[in-house]
This record gives structure tokens, sequence and C-alpha cells, in this order.
């Protein structure tokens, strides 16, 4: 028969394990992602730009994270390639998105 406490500690690595599990990215998120997916005649140019937008606690909102800001900000007149990155912090009270643009 096993004791009482090492049931309460196996319920509770049990429970533990499934939550950390559910909530995988809630606490902190940074991922970049491609926005094409033909990559066969993908090329990266020498240049990049970088255009970002801002979310805190789900109500205020700010920035332009389109591709046109982000090539502007790069002087990139010929896009050839884009990404999108998504950095978030604790179920997200706080976003960023960013546009990353390569070209000449």
């Amino acid at each position: 028969m096993k004791s009482p406490k090492l049931l309460r500690l196996s319920g509770l690595v049990a429970v533990s394990t499934l939550a950390f599990s559910l909530a995988g990215g809630c606490v902190y998120t940074n991922i970049q992602v491609p926005l094409s997916d033909n990559y066969d005649r993908t090329q990266v140019g020498c240049k990049s730009g970088r255009a970002s937008s801002h979310i805190v606690l789900w109500l205020v909102a700010w920035g332009d994270a389109g591709s046109h800001a982000a090539a502007k900000e790069g002087d990139i007149t010929t896009i050839y390639h884009a990404d999108r990155q998504i950095f978030s912090l604790l179920f997200g009270t706080y976003t960023r998105t960013t546009t990353v643009i390569y070209g000449e």
C-alpha cells in the first residue's frame, strides 16, 4: 500500500506535467516563420528592413508591421523574401509582431 505522501506527490507531478504541456509558449514565445512557401526560387537579398506593431494588455495597439513599411525602412525596392517574427509574453499581455523583408 502506497503512503498518502507518495500518492499526493505523484498526483502533483502528474497535474504539473499536464499544466506545463498545455501551457507551452504561453509565458514566452519568440518565433520567426516565412511568409511564403515557394522556396524553389527564393532569393535572400543583401538588404533587409524591419517593421513592427505592438499590443499591450489586448487593449492598446500601435505600429505598422506591413511589408511596405519594412521595405521603406530597409530602402528596398525589390522584395525577394519576407519573414514574420512574433514575440509574446505572459499569455499575450505584450505582443510584438515584426515583418522582415529581404531584397535589393
